[in-house]
């Protein structure tokens, strides 16, 4: 998750990292930080918002008139606002070992990826999506068809992967 929803001054705020972020005036001086209550995001992740300029919203115009009694009144109002810099922490260590993981896995299959895989299955077929399994099964051929097809119906059980498979498993047949 790249953002994190925050509550200040009992609003709530979605927001995500190196954003800045209009609010109502919080109390807190310019250039200083504070730490916003995190209602929804990662574990762990902690939010910090930077006061970067206390500032003051656009004019609103109020006008007040009631008719055939010369009555007229007008009023303005400017809301007070901050500007808030956020910066989102301790889910970015996360990304970071979340990214590495896959690396790790590419180069080093897992002993759980030896055990499931069936003996002349096309290679890095466990990972494949459905769309990938239908457009190779066209140019495997029988034994990794065969394969693919015994894998899915013992592990997976994706219902496009076996139609695709004993499609194309039919096709094979039709041409010998």
């Amino acid at each position: 998750m790249d953002y994190a929803i925050i509550k200040v001054g009992n609003k709530q705020h979605r927001v995500r990292d190196g954003e800045t972020l209009v609010v109502d005036r919080v109390k807190t001086d310019e250039g200083k930080s504070f730490t916003p209550v995190v209602v929804l995001g990662d574990s762990g992740v902690q939010v910090s918002a930077k006061v970067v300029a206390h500032e003051r919203g656009p004019k609103i115009r109020i006008g007040k008139y009631r008719k055939r009694t010369g009555y007229k009144r007008h009023t303005g109002f400017r809301a007070a606002t901050s500007r808030l810099e956020i910066s989102l922490g301790g889910g970015a260590a996360k990304k970071t070992a979340a990214a590495a993981k896959p690396k790790a896995e590419a180069e080093a299959p897992t002993a759980e990826a030896a055990e499931t895989h069936v003996k002349g299955m096309p290679a890095g077929y466990e990972e494949m999506t459905v769309a990938q399994v239908s457009e190779g099964a066209k140019t495997w051929n029988r034994p990794m068809l065969e394969a693919a097809l015994e894998y899915e119906q013992e592990n997976a059980k994706r219902k496009g992967a076996i139609s695709a498979l004993e499609s194309a498993l039919a096709a094979k047949e039709e041409n010998d």
